[in-house]
């Protein structure tokens, strides 16, 4: 194995085998308390990068810059020196269709060995076609996984007020995709939390800090063991 393959499995066993035994003992611990640094930009060309192409609920909306679950975990990774970097490609307010039209330039310039997507949201809150938004992360996927890509698709739900079939399907639609093209799956991004309204902002819609610990967590249990995958490969 090369001395730099070494080095950044070293570093990611550090952080996966505690998170596998807190798994095993149905733990809920929050992701470490580290200190706040910058995210780390990409500047190198060994298949190090993460993308994340996401809404409001990646983009530390309403939140102190580098408190969203974005930068938790790229502190996470930062500080155990696995090597991997993170691109935050998210902006509050966009539906899937806005991940369209943006993820392929995103996807030339950083060449990421992961994308994660987180969108889908908005286009259920302002009641979008499904068929259209199952279209456009269905093409999403196809585009990372044909530039070499690993994709890890992030899982929402939405209030029954929206009418039960309508968000029984929204639901249902990413673990469908997620099946049908073979990638990793975050059930529900807010899994854990969502009926707990001291874990959200005053528009009772998005994540605080604390929530956001919670989500880095939940995204963590599906990134670390396909990033040791990689790494190991």
């Amino acid at each position: 194995m090369p001395d730099r393959r070494h080095f950044i499995t070293a570093g990611l066993l550090t952080l996966v085998i505690p998170n596998i035994l807190c798994t095993v003992r149905a733990a809920q611990d929050d992701p470490a308390d580290v200190p706040s640094s910058a995210l780390s930009s990409p500047a190198n060309d060994d298949g190090t990068r993460i993308l994340v192409i996401g809404d409001s609920l990646s983009a530390e909306y309403g939140l102190p810059k580098g408190s969203g679950w974005v930068s938790q975990i790229a502190r996470r990774l930062h500080d155990h020196g696995t090597g991997y970097q993170i691109h935050n490609s998210s902006i509050s307010g966009h539906t899937t269709s806005g991940g369209i039209s943006r993820l392929p330039t995103e996807l030339k310039r950083y060449q990421p060995a992961v994308v994660i997507i987180e969108l889908g949201s908005n286009d259920a809150l302002r009641g979008l076609s499904l068929d259209m938004t199952r279209k456009n992360l269905a093409q999403m996927i196809t585009w990372c996984q044909d530039s070499g890509a690993r994709v890890i698709l992030i899982g929402m739900q939405i209030p029954p007020n929206y009418g039960k079939r309508y968000a029984d399907q929204f639901a249902d639609m990413f673990p469908e995709l997620a099946s049908a093209y073979d990638t990793a799956l975050v059930p529900f991004l807010f899994d854990g939390f969502a009926a707990d309204q001291q874990m959200f902002q005053g528009d009772a819609i998005h994540p605080n800090e604390a929530g956001q610990k919670i989500m880095a967590q939940t995204v963590w249990k599906q990134l670390a063991p396909l990033l040791l995958e990689l790494t190991t490969q």
